[in-house]
């Protein structure tokens, strides 16, 4: 396994150019992946969409996307390249994810994850999310229900905290 020096990782917003790798990494990470469509209508249709990429040494391996709406964000996407998972990649882009959520004013973030996802239930709890519901048969491949989890997010600089122990 390549080590990765968290020093060369950067996050940026996701551009047009960025649409066929996230493509990839969709498919390398989810039954039912967003479409080039999808991802497309995302960045030039949906004021309310945020996306950005996890880019590391001119390669983008990860990415994530959230909905904020009134003070709060939702998350529609996260995923890291898969020869890059194991390594709290996918932690530091929900952390980025929620610094760039309460830089936009959002309070509160939530989510849904499969029932059956324990190691992304086990990140999330990680990062403050807490169980609130269950959406039945909320996911299309397989009727599987989803966990609904929120958190609430610090403006006064936690999450930012929680990144420099990556540094």
């Amino acid at each position: 396994m390549t080590v990765i020096d968290v020093n060369r990782l950067v996050f940026r917003l996701m551009t047009m150019s960025d649409v066929k790798t996230i493509v990839a990494i969709e498919q390398e990470s989810f039954t039912s992946p967003w479409t080039e469509e999808a991802f497309v209508n995302e960045l030039t249709n949906n004021h309310f969409a945020r996306y950005m990429v996890m880019d590391y040494e001119g390669e983008v391996i990860g990415y994530g996307g959230m909905w904020t709406i009134m003070d709060e964000a939702h998350v529609t996407n996260v995923a890291v390249r898969e020869q890059y998972r194991g390594r709290g990649l996918g932690e530091m882009l929900m952390v980025e994810l929620q610094r760039a959520a309460v830089m936009f004013g959002a309070k509160r973030m939530t989510l849904e994850v499969r029932v059956s996802n324990e190691v992304a239930q086990r990140l999330y709890r990680k990062l403050g999310f807490e169980p609130s519901g269950v959406r039945p048969g909320y996911y299309s491949d397989n009727k599987e229900d989803a966990l609904i989890m929120w958190a609430e997010l610090d403006a006064s600089g936690e999450v930012e905290n929680m990144y420099d122990d990556y540094k």
